[in-house]
């Protein structure tokens, strides 16, 4: 039994002193710098239209390096999806016309699915907050920006998602 009980002894304090070795390395990773964001720079914008009697969808997705689209209707079960990446100067231009400053003064609207109608919905986001607007075409003073950038959009994506 003497020699069971060293195999099983050694096995044990071996691995003890491997733990111990592998716990007790210095496993600081190189620290990166945090790169400093603007907290009022656009990252993020979807724009979305959703509704209808047939349960169509229209969805695209801006980031600083892509544009994704997708696309469909629930009644029939069809799905298309589309995506491209974009430069930095078409990302510029895209978001040249919105004012972070205004997005919190844009009026939303009720939803407009309860009578087959399609709302549309627009997500903005900076570091610092997420802006969400339902149906805010009918905020004259600060719909313009994100009607420009619709337009702008529209210059990008391919007919069948416009």
């Amino acid at each position: 039994m003497m020699p069971t009980t060293k195999n099983t002894l050694q096995k044990i304090l071996f691995s003890i002193l491997l733990l111990s070795a592998f716990f007790s390395c210095d496993s600081k990773k190189e620290q990166q710098p945090e790169v400093a964001t603007n907290p009022n720079e656009i990252t993020y914008i979807s724009i979305s239209h959703i509704g209808g009697t047939l349960g169509e969808y229209r969805i695209i997705k801006v980031t600083r390096d892509s544009v994704f689209a997708e696309k469909g209707a629930t009644v029939d079960r069809t799905h298309e999806e589309w995506a491209s990446s974009i430069t930095a100067e078409t990302w510029t231009r895209l978001i040249s016309s919105i004012q972070v400053k205004d997005l919190d003064h844009i009026k939303s609207s009720p939803s407009q699915q309860s009578v087959d109608g399609i709302d549309e919905t627009f997500q903005i986001r900076t570091p610092k907050k997420a802006h969400i607007f339902v149906n805010s075409f009918v905020d004259q003073t600060h719909y313009k920006q994100l009607q420009e950038f619709k337009e702008h959009l529209d210059n990008i994506l391919p007919k069948e998602y416009k």
